[in-house]
């Protein structure tokens, strides 16, 4: 699979971007969750090939992007870093998929730019999971927990087993080769800016603070909304509130994934996915299958 890195400025902040697939293909975003990384949608887009030019970059803070110095990791922030990215690479319109944080600023640039989005995946992500479940105070808990730095590398995938029970190790340890550096000492520190996006997260400008559903209601486009059978951050509640207020939404439960869909289930996110972008190759794909 053809895969490309390169970098671009982007409202004063130097950002990291990963593109898989051929340069003239059908494009998709995608972002990652609050502690996440770019690198964690290379298995779907292995999937989505060679149908795909899939982009993904590491969001301000984290990954090889650039920190903000003024600690801005609201969403409307992450929101026109997006908009600067497709106006850059000069998309006229994309597909968009995000997960949990990702999730909320697709939410939200797809409502304010429908003009730029043709379809849209939310992973594990709507108003009521980013305000106030379960799974957003844990998440709230974890940051006021996590420790800065690891005295070891081993330390720190204790750490990441107690924190993503759930996942595989493989998994884990991709997560720590991505979210961790070396210290000259030999201990290990985050690699994305634990200490503002914590700041931002635990102790917001009220403000800055977007109430998601009118935004839930603006958008335009078909959308598909994914939600793990197991997950504790987006209750079924709230992903039927979510269908009541646009008719152009649908959604789909993985059985057996948390929060971490694309981690705990990938063969099951990754069909759930291309069945929704691509229903004709799906249906091909099948008939071929069984003839």
């Amino acid at each position: 699979m053809e895969q490309r890195q390169y970098r671009l400025q982007v409202n004063g902040l130097t950002l990291q971007v990963n593109e898989w697939g051929p340069e003239n293909a059908r494009p998709i975003i995608m972002l990652h969750g609050i502690r996440g990384y770019s690198s964690t949608f290379e298995g779907i887009a292995r999937f989505l090939q060679p149908f795909y030019r899939v982009i993904a970059f590491d969001q301000r803070g984290r990954g090889q992007s650039q920190w903000d110095p003024g600690h801005n990791y609201y969403t409307d922030a992450y929101v026109d870093d997006l908009k600067q990215v497709i106006e850059q690479l000069g998309l006229k319109k994309t597909d968009l998929l995000g997960h949990s944080m990702g999730g909320i600023n697709a939410i939200v640039f797809a409502a304010k730019y429908p003009e730029y989005v043709e379809k849209l995946i939310i992973e594990d992500a709507g108003p009521g999971a980013f305000e106030n479940s379960p799974g957003s105070i844990r998440i709230c808990r974890e940051l006021e927990n996590t420790p800065g730095t690891f005295e070891n590398w081993e330390a720190a995938s204790v750490f990441m087993r107690q924190l993503r029970p759930s996942v595989t190790e493989q998994a884990r340890q991709d997560r720590l080769k991505n979210m961790l550096k070396p210290l000259e000492d030999g201990r290990y520190t985050w690699q994305y800016d634990h200490e503002g996006i914590a700041k931002t997260r635990l102790s917001p400008d009220p403000a800055r603070v977007l109430a998601l559903m009118p935004y839930i209601r603006d958008i335009k486009c078909a959308t598909l909304i994914i939600r793990g059978g197991n997950t504790d951050y987006l209750q079924k509640d709230m992903v039927q509130a979510m269908l009541a207020e646009n008719p152009l939404l649908d959604w789909c439960e993985i059985p057996d994934a948390g929060h971490y869909i694309h981690d705990d289930q990938p063969a099951l996110f990754a069909h759930q996915v291309k069945q929704f972008l691509l229903p004709g190759q799906c249906a091909l794909e099948e008939n071929k299958s069984r003839n």
